[in-house]
């Protein structure tokens, strides 16, 4: 196998991993609640630490992170990432109780931040023409692949081992991706690494997207009723405005603000805000209907919503190649249009008829009913379409965008935005989701008092009511949900048609001057 081969390999191993455990955890959750004693928390806040945690210091530290790969060599910093994300599943793996598992899923969340901005800069280093746009379609299709299958493959392993096997599968990747790394990976640095580098930027940024993400993390699981939700948003933004002047008065920069005199480089990371956040949000509660409203289970989620990563891994490398070839701009705003066609036919769905449990341990049969073919399929095979459109087009058009010197913190921006979007917009879609919910619930059963906490304790969007509620209850329930999800499906649909039309306008095909510059090249 060549060379060139071996260094995607690492780069996909490298970044596949980070978007896996950001999803398959999830399905894991109730079995650890079940199988760990913690001293200092309760199982809900355990299990929401676990969850959390992670996503809490990976977004924190993209950017710093991106940052140092540049600096101090994206081959070194990548091992480093590597070995850390290794180490790291270990201890969640055969973590004891709750409290070492917390902090094991804390520093994965570290090691994480270090290979995403890395995997991409590697590429970017050591592809050019139509291969890097190839090799950009492969990553892209990869990574938002594994993140799609996080939840049925996390189902499987829980169902047929332990909920420790999510973590421990990332042991024999991590080995190949290390080995493919120190063999076939040459080291190479922006050629603009010199000088002390800007520890007073990285400090602000962190402050600015760990407020940021702690603050709206905190709200939500608090229902906006905690104040440290807000004082970490306020922090979060106070430290985001003063970000840039910290970085006009750095000697070196830790995000040059050149990097956004590039135009094609601001529109997409504008849309990605908008479309990722559609995206994320979109499969967040797209699972919570399915499953808690649809009757279907994980495994049967799972298995329903294999059209789209099939069709990014079909055809995510051919879309990268036209891309670099013809540009990235109508491949940027078609698929997004698509994928808010998609997310419409959500809208349409109804409420619970006939669930598809798919239960295979009890010989329960694995055929969809009918209505999955009328409501889900058609949603998810448009969606699916236009997500293999557009994924692999606009990491081409980001990473060729900047010189390569940079390549390591553009990608760190990119992606801490694409987590961030979804952030914000999800704690601003669950306040509409949860009033659509209870509003129409309490025109539907009249008798209920919706505003008081030990109803909404009882009773919750995407859930199933208490055992004996009543067929009315039941159904009113029902119809709640699935009018809160609708709610969702329209907002997402629109989030993506603005961010099709913010590409159609502000992306420039011939702005592609990035892969065309050397960065220098150690060995």
């Amino acid at each position: 196998m060549s060379r060139s081969k071996w260094v995607l390999i690492a780069a996909v191993l490298g970044s596949g991993i980070v978007f896996l455990d950001s999803t398959v955890v999830n399905v894991a959750l109730p079995a650890i609640g079940r199988d760990l004693e913690s001293s200092m928390f309760g199982v809900l806040e355990g299990q929401s630490y676990v969850y959390y945690g992670y996503l809490l210091t990976l977004s924190s530290l993209l950017i710093l992170a991106g940052a140092l790969s540049d600096y101090h060599g994206r081959r070194l910093m990548f091992t480093y990432g590597l070995a850390g994300f290794g180490a790291t599943s270990v201890l969640c793996g055969l973590a004891p109780n709750m409290e070492l598992l917390i902090l094991g899923r804390l520093l994965q969340g570290v090691a994480g931040a270090i290979l995403v901005p890395g995997s991409l800069a590697i590429i970017t280093s050591n592809f050019s023409g139509e291969e890097q746009g190839r090799a950009f379609g492969v990553w892209a299709g990869a990574s938002a692949a594994t993140a799609i299958l996080g939840p049925p493959l996390g189902g499987f392993l829980v169902a047929t081992t332990s909920w420790r096997a999510v973590f421990l599968i990332n042991v024999p990747l991590i080995a190949v991706a290390l080995w493919a790394t120190r063999r076939h990976v040459p080291e190479t640095r922006g050629e603009d690494a010199h000088g002390r580098f800007d520890w007073l930027g990285a400090l602000v940024i962190v402050i600015a997207l760990g407020g940021l993400t702690f603050g709206v993390i905190r709200g939500q699981a608090t229902n906006w009723q905690s104040q440290t939700a807000f004082v970490s948003l306020i922090a979060g933004a106070i430290a985001l405005g003063a970000f840039p002047i910290v970085q006009k008065r750095a000697e070196n920069p830790l995000m040059p603000l050149e990097l956004f005199r590039s135009r094609n480089f601001t529109v997409t990371n504008i849309s990605t805000f908008l479309i990722y956040g559609a995206l994320y949000v979109g499969f967040q509660y797209q699972a919570l209907f399915v499953i808690g409203t649809l009757g279907y289970n994980e495994l049967a989620f799972g298995l329903a919503g294999i059209v789209g990563p099939l069709f990014l891994t079909l055809f995510s490398a051919r879309m990268g190649v036209l891309a670099a070839r013809v540009g990235p701009r109508w491949f940027m705003a078609v698929g997004p249009v698509v994928m808010g066609l998609g997310l419409l036919w959500f809208a349409r769905v109804p409420g619970s008829s006939q669930a598809w449990v798919a239960e295979m341990s009890d010989g329960s049969s694995l055929i969809p009913p009918g209505d999955y073919w009328i409501d889900l399929f058609p949603a998810l095979f448009v969606f699916g379409v236009g997500l293999a459109i557009m994924v692999a087009p606009l990491t081409s058009a980001l990473m060729r965008s900047v010189r390569p010197a940079h390549s390591g913190v553009a990608s760190a921006i990119n992606n801490a935005i694409s987590r961030i979007g979804p952030q914000l917009g999800g704690a601003l879609l669950f306040v509409a989701a949860t009033a659509s919910f209870y509003g129409l619930l309490g025109e539907l059963a009249p008798g209920i008092d919706t505003t008081s906490p030990v109803v909404r304790a009882e009773l919750s969007p995407f859930n199933a009511p208490p055992e004996g509620s009543g067929p009315e209850l039941e159904r009113a329930v029902e119809d709640a949900s699935t009018s809160a999800f609708h709610l969702t499906a329209i907002v997402s649909a629109g989030l993506c048609f603005l961010g099709g039309v913010v590409n159609a306008f502000g992306i420039r095909n011939e702005e592609l001057h990035g892969s065309d510059q050397a960065d220098s090249l150690t060995h």
